[in-house]
């Protein structure tokens, strides 16, 4: 268990070291004793150069890489697997073709076993609103632009109601005029507490971004990864 104010935290990271294994066997040093944590009620961003492994990071948030050594806590308990109440939204929205937008949504209540399909396709539809696709439950993923499958993609997510979203540079595969309508969709979601979680981690190149959406920047370094520092944002 965690002790001080780490054990306050929604999601800690206590000396993370991760490597990939390479071609020849070599071993390629991403994380080097990273810590950071993830409080409750805030958004998060974080920023780094190419290559620093904020992805990888993310993925071992969501308990979906296993680190080398150190400890990932959740609610102050080890996280050694995904957990449902961990959601993530990758960079593409990874939706089923051969579904249509309200059942890849529904996908999202899998583990939901005590709902029935109604129940599913009730809360699916919620969430299909508050991303603006109330019309559209019937399409195909192919029938709808980047935009709104990326927004599909959050409703699928949303709709197990986690208590931490991760977000892999959603907006970075979408044009300038839609990322920045959907972004502002979802930090005015935020900021009037209309989402049904408790703290958003996004990772993105863009800063002009992550300091418009954020409470705090986590700024990493060059391989092998730290935290160069933390910016609190007060706008």
């Amino acid at each position: 268990m965690l002790s001080g104010k780490d054990d306050e935290a929604l999601l800690a990271l206590k000396n993370i070291s991760f490597s990939y294994k390479m071609r020849k066997g070599d071993r390629l040093l991403i994380f080097d004793n990273l810590s950071l944590n993830i409080m409750f009620a805030e958004f998060v961003g974080i920023a780094g150069p190419s290559g620093c492994g904020k992805s990888t990071l993310l993925r071992m948030m969501a308990g979906l890489l296993k680190p080398d050594s150190g400890e990932i806590y959740f609610r102050g308990r080890p996280l050694n697997g995904p957990d449902p109440r961990i959601s993530m939204v990758f960079q593409n929205p990874t939706l089923l073709p051969w579904y249509t937008i309200i059942k890849n949504v529904m996908l999202g209540l899998i583990n939901e076993r005590e709902l029935t399909e109604k129940e599913k396709e009730e809360k699916a539809r919620t969430f299909l609103d508050m991303m603006g696709l109330i019309g559209f439950e019937n399409a195909y993923p192919a029938e709808l632009s980047g935009g709104m499958k990326q927004r599909v993609a959050i409703a699928r997510a949303l709709v197990s109601h986690p208590d931490l979203l991760l977000m892999d540079e959603p907006f970075s595969n979408l044009d300038q005029l839609t990322a920045i309508t959907l972004r502002r969709e979802l930090e005015n979601l935020w900021l009037n507490q209309a989402l049904p979680i408790s703290s958003i981690v996004l990772v993105s190149h863009d800063i002009e971004e992550l300091v418009e959406i954020s409470d705090r920047v986590i700024v990493l370094t060059v391989r092998p990864t730290k935290v160069a520092g933390i910016v609190k944002i007060d706008l």
